[in-house]
């Protein structure tokens, strides 16, 4: 299962205090000179934003995917920006910092990676209704990247009633609810791009597999090892299903784009 490394928020974060880089365990110190304009505002949770130009600013996008077992997997790509685990709590380097995801304004986790793996449990202690997950950038000493006044975010919706089976249906798609033994795989392709980012879905051996995919080019669709095709019309989704009775790892991709939409781990 893909997950990145996360800790869930505690304390209120540090505002707009500039320090150094140093190594964990050490020391803050004092330091002068920090990236970007500090301004009086904050994020909505406490922590000061930290204002940089837009040209060569951070940003972030975040797609959500179901979990075969529970909740969700994130994924967050970001430009401009690099997750700096072994900084956390030093100066505001600019493009440098890591992540927090908040439901409805509720914060949920603290991020160093791409990567994480939602549990149903922790949106059902988020106590709120669960309709929006948001990502959001900050620096190492915990100020809030932010452009024109603005957090640097990106949102999604999520819907907790499905947990286990909850999955962002591509627009127009017109999709139904999949049966409880089957896995649902919804992808969208756009301008030569992927959507949710290509990443890994875990199978239980045995489940059927219902893969959704929809281009807005004429393509082939292919699932690697199990030899299943389907015809990708331009603006329609197509419905491909099988049974995962083989274990591995299996690739789905386009023929004629070359384009990899996800890895199908069967076990």
């Amino acid at each position: 299962m893909l997950t990145a490394g996360a800790l869930v928020l505690g304390a209120s974060a540090c505002g707009g205090r500039a320090t150094t880089h140093h190594k964990p365990g050490t020391s803050h110190e004092q330091a002068g000179g920090s990236v970007g304009k500090l301004l009086a505002a904050d994020d909505g949770s406490g922590s000061r934003l930290r204002q940089v130009d837009a040209e060569g600013a951070p940003s972030v996008a975040v797609a959500v995917r179901p979990d075969s077992e529970d909740g969700w997997n994130v994924h967050l790509s970001v430009r401009n920006f690099k997750f700096t685990p072994d900084s956390v709590g030093g100066a505001a380097l600019l493009g440098r910092g890591h992540a927090r995801l908040f439901l409805d304004g509720h914060p949920l986790a603290r991020l160093y990676g791409s990567w994480f793996h939602l549990p149903a449990s922790l949106v059902r202690g988020a106590g709120k209704g669960g309709t929006e997950l948001t990502a959001r950038l900050y620096a190492d000493d915990h100020t809030a990247w932010a452009v024109n006044s603005a957090p640097v975010q990106a949102s999604t919706p999520l819907s907790p009633a499905s947990a286990s089976k909850a999955a962002t249906a591509p627009e127009g798609s017109g999709s139904a609810t999949p049966r409880p033994d089957t896995t649902l795989v919804e992808i969208v392709v756009s301008d030569g791009k992927v959507s949710p980012a290509p990443g890994r879905t875990e199978i239980k051996k045995g489940r059927t597999v219902e893969l959704r995919v929809r281009s807005d080019r004429a393509d082939h669709l292919h699932v690697h090892g199990y030899d299943k095709e389907a015809a990708l019309p331009a603006g329609r989704t197509v419905t491909l299903t099988f049974t995962a009775d083989r274990s591995g790892l299996f690739e789905v991709e386009t023929h004629e784009s070359d384009l990899l939409l996800t890895q199908l781990v069967v076990r």
